[in-house]
């Protein structure tokens, strides 16, 4: 491993920030610990943007990720994935997009069982769930294009931020609206200091950790413009879809 890699993000230069157990999870700020593995593993910062990342994971594979980290075990340290996270993101994107259905052809990319997109379903929109993970025979390329694609809690689990940015273009209709959701390290990370936040952890198979700089340049690249609407929810854009202008101006 290059004792430096570069950002993934904006290709500049990294230092190394910390290292954690394997088994640090999202789980200890409800005071619940894993035992240690033994297995460390290092983030770096970027330089420039201030990207945290572990390149220990650009070289794993999908079975290496089944294995040991979206494992039977994952529940346990993520317990609000399979209904309560799901249903609570469907609650928001019908009051936020109220009797406006019509218009939305809808994707939600990372749907892991798709509970989302079949909530949204029975409220009578047109919604597809599509996880990209593992890799499938059914193409990213056979689903077509979107004018509304929810990523959420996703970004913080992909090695690779191009390849994510990149399969989000390739889905995006002439105007649409990436709406997505992963914690910014604004104020939270520091250089020279432990890495300490409870987000910042690779047993949850969080392995990717932006802040708002960061998040805007990884957009710029893909030729999209960028907002934040708070720490944790965020949007791209191509063009403003016109039943998305109370949200985005």
């Amino acid at each position: 491993m290059n004792p430096q890699p570069n950002c993934p993000v904006c290709g500049g230069p990294s230092q190394l920030l910390d290292v954690v157990d394997f088994n640090k999870s999202c789980e200890e700020q409800r005071g619940k610990y894993l035992p240690l593995s033994g297995r460390p593993i290092y983030y770096f910062i970027c330089d420039a943007c201030a990207f945290t990342f572990s390149p220990e994971f650009w070289r794993w594979t999908d079975d290496d990720f089944l294995r040991d980290v979206y494992n039977d075990e994952y529940v346990n340290i993520d317990p609000d994935y399979l209904e309560v996270r799901p249903k609570a993101n469907a609650g928001a994107l019908l009051t936020i997009f109220n009797n406006q259905q019509a218009q939305i052809n809808h994707l939600d990319y990372g749907g892991g069982n798709g509970k989302l997109s079949q909530e949204l379903v029975l409220n009578g929109w047109r919604s597809r769930s599509y996880d990209p993970f593992p890799s499938s025979d059914n193409g990213i390329e056979t689903l077509g294009k979107f004018n509304l694609i929810t990523a959420f809690e996703v970004f913080e689990h992909v090695p690779r931020p191009e390849h994510l940015m990149k399969n989000l273009v390739s889905l995006m209709d002439d105007s649409c609206l990436v709406l997505f959701t992963t914690l910014t390290s604004d104020n939270q990370i520091k250089k020279n200091q432990r890495l300490n936040w409870w987000y910042a952890s690779p047993r949850n198979g969080h392995i990717s950790l932006y802040t708002k700089h960061s998040l805007s340049v990884l957009g710029q690249k893909s030729g999209l413009g960028y907002g934040s609407f708070n720490e944790g929810f965020h949007f791209y854009v191509n063009k403003v879809p016109d039943w998305a202008t109370h949200l985005v101006k």
